[in-house]
Order: structure tokens, then sequence, then C-alpha cells
């Protein structure tokens, strides 16, 4: 059967992170531990396929006195995403913000304050070594004007702390993606620029680094003009983009005019993001207003994420799922998901072939291949794919890795086999 990631007839039902595994991309909320359970727990589940700790990760939480360490809420949002097929993006390793108490007070010499940070880093990414996606190594290095921030870390170590936390992350965790994160770099300005050269200086310098998180926390109406461009040239530097922290605030009390500007504003944030093949995801920060930080930081303002605070989607929600390809009243094309069949390699009794499923106007997140031999060829072994035989008749579906067929992608599965007296190359149908 030809399973397409979204039917309009379920677009309604379809979460929200089916759409988006759909078109090979990530769509994850932050979230709070103490809440998972209940309506909160269950919409954390079913809609995202990411989830980022608010704040369970940050340092002042998980060592708040020097040498005594708190990972419950870390631990307990790892194994939610685990049981929940979710990856997980650590944040955050090196900030200026959140740090315990004992490290801010402390006299380090530079020296001391590089162990330090070394130590905290091993410690952290090697507890999860080989269970989290990503990291957000570097939070927030930079200034409005594109300086740098002075901080403990960058008054201490000077620039170059943060090829240090990257090299020291990579250390601890081969597996996992490194990022940079910041606010207010989502379009091309000061700040972003001077993001942009200091990645472009970390990869010529050979420094690992594998994306740049744009934490979007935004403000009704103004979705900067150049994001989609922005998010290109950091791409173009071969690194992934991922958008991070998305909220949208408003001034209370909200209204219908401004949760439609709301969810326009979350619409074009996503197609940003998805006219990017490098942009990795969207994740939000917080997707109900219950558990949002904006009232609290912009006193008057809020009502910044997709749910309401009764767990009510928003129009912002319905508008994530409709850039997602959800929501729509007109089915995909019936053959815009192809399957090709061709003979790679052929010898005197054996032979080598490969199926190429591609998909144009539509998007699979699951799929089967089957075909029918002519003249008594047998498979011997296939890869990519799950395939049995039936007489002639020989049935493949995707393995674990490589069901999602984005809009535009393909993905190949490949098998040998054995013949006499002909190899005619028959039909493929998806089915």
């Amino acid at each position: 059967m030809l399973t397409l990631g979204a039917t309009p007839a379920q677009a309604a039902e379809t979460p929200l992170r089916d759409l988006a595994a759909a078109k090979g991309k990530v769509m994850g909320t932050a979230v709070t531990g103490a809440k998972l359970t209940g309506t909160y727990g269950d919409l954390a589940g079913r809609e995202f396929n990411a989830l980022t700790p608010g704040n369970a990760m940050k340092w002042g939480s998980v060592e708040p006195t020097r040498g005594s360490f708190n990972w419950a809420e870390a631990d307990q949002i790892v194994d939610f995403a685990e049981a929940h097929g979710q990856q997980v993006r650590g944040h955050t390793l090196v900030w200026h913000s959140q740090n315990p108490s004992w490290l801010t007070n402390g006299s380090w010499t530079s020296a001391e304050l590089s162990q330090l940070m070394n130590d905290h880093i091993a410690l952290e990414v090697g507890r999860y070594k080989g269970r989290l996606a990503t990291w957000d190594v570097v939070n927030e290095p930079f200034n409005e004007d594109g300086t740098y921030r002075q901080t403990l870390w960058y008054n201490g170590l000077g620039a170059d702390y943060i090829a240090q936390a990257l090299t020291a992350a990579r250390a601890a965790d081969p597996g996992a993606k490194l990022y940079i994160n910041d606010y207010n770099v989502e379009g091309v300005n000061a700040k972003s620029t001077a993001l942009y050269n200091l990645v472009r200086s970390l990869k010529e310098r050979g420094v690992p680094i594998d994306g740049v998180g744009l934490q979007a926390h935004l403000i009704l109406g103004q979705v900067p003009s150049t994001m989609r461009q922005n998010i290109q040239r950091f791409a173009d530097l071969g690194v992934d983009v991922a958008i991070t922290e998305l909220d949208i605030r408003m001034q209370l009390p909200s209204d219908s005019g401004k949760l439609t500007q709301q969810a326009a504003d979350y619409k074009a944030v996503m197609n940003a993001c998805l006219a990017v093949s490098r942009c990795a995801g969207v994740t939000v920060w917080g997707f109900t207003d219950s558990d949002s930080w904006i009232p609290s930081t912009f006193p008057g303002q809020g009502a910044a994420t997709p749910y309401d605070e009764n767990y009510a989607p928003k129009p912002a929600y319905h508008a994530i799922a409709e850039s997602l390809g959800g929501g729509t009243t007109t089915p995909p094309p019936t053959d815009a998901c192809t399957a090709v069949y061709s003979v790679t390699s052929q010898w005197n009794t054996g032979f080598t072939g490969q199926v190429r499923i591609a998909c144009s106007g539509a998007a699979l997140s699951s799929w089967k291949a089957s075909w029918t031999f002519g003249a008594g060829q047998q498979l011997t072994q296939a890869w990519n794919a799950s395939c049995t035989q039936s007489g002639a008749t020989v049935t493949c579906s995707n393995a674990s890795y490589n069901g999602t067929v984005p809009d535009g992608g393909s993905v190949t599965f490949g098998f040998n086999g054995s013949w006499s007296g002909s190899n005619p190359v028959p039909a493929v149908t998806l089915g």
C-alpha cells in the first residue's frame, strides 16, 4: 500500500511529527520534565519527534553545588523521548546564564576555568553518549552588534573558548551533532553575520561544528524577510541549520486578528526552513501557553505558542500543519511517487539489481514495492529493504531507517539474484 505522509481526510488528526517526518524534518518542542504526564505528556509524545529539555540540562540545574549532581529531570526527559521514538536536543553546555553560583562567583585562573569547562562537557555529554542527536554546545556568544559577549568564558579564555568547547563535545560523543545557538540571528544582520564568519572560520580550521541554531524568539508581525536567505547562506557553509526555540509573542489579550497574524508568522518560519534542504527542522519553545517563559520575562505579552493554556490548538498549530502538508483539500496525485527497477550488473548465473523510489508532489512515511519475475529469477540477498519472495512475486518494504521519502527526494534499495536463460526487467508497483 502506498502510504502518504499526510492524507487530506486525516489532516486534522495527523500528528505534526508524522507530517514533518514525511518531509525529512524535525518538529520538536522544549519540555518541562515534571509536566510529562496527562494531557501535556500525551501531546508532547504524539505531536513531536524531538524534545529539548527547557532547563534540565543547564549547568545550574545539573550541578548546583560543585561535585553534587542532579540528573533526575534530564534523565526523565531522555527516557520519555526514547519511549516515544523521539530524538533529544541537549541544551546547553556553555552559556553565560543559569550557571551555578559556585562557578560564577569563583576566582578562576584561565587554566582552572578551561579545566572546569572541559570536565563539565566530558561529564554531561558523556553521560548521554549515543542517546542524544544534537547538542547546543555554545549558547548566545554574541552581542547585537556582532562583537563577542563579555562572559565568564570569553573574559577568562578568549574567543577560542568556542572552539575548545566544540572539540571537547566531539571527544565526549563523536556521534552527536554539535551546534552554536543564538537569538536575533534569524535574518541577515550584524549579529548573524558575526556568527556566519565564526562558523566559516571554525570550518576552515577543522574545528568540529555541525550546525547553527537560530532561536527565533520572535515578535508578532516581525518575521525577518531575509530568514530563508540567511538559512541558505549558513547551509552553503556546509552545516545544518535548525530553528531551535521558536515562539511568537504578542501584546495581551490575544484576539482573532492577532492569532491570524501569528499563524501567518509561524507558517512563514516553517516555510523558510522547508525551503532549504539543510534546515533540519523546527523546535517550538514550549508548545502550550501554560508552559511558556514569555509572560514572566515580557510582562503584558504572551500567547506565544501553538496551543493555548487549555491545550486547545490555535490557528498557529494549524498553520504549522498546513506548511508541513497537512490540512490541504487537494489530494496528492496517485502517481506522484514512482518505483523504477534496474539491473546494475549481471554475470553468467547472477545479477545485482536496484529499485529507486522517488516522489514529486507527494511524500511517503513508509513504502512497499512489489514485482513479479517473468523468467524464474530468484532473490538471494537484499539490502536497505526487507524482501521476501513467494513463487515469482517479490515484496520489499522499507527498513527502519529509510521509510521516509520527502517530496523531491528518493531512496534506493538493492539486491542480488540468480537467473537462467533470460533476465527481463519487471514492472514495480508501490502497493
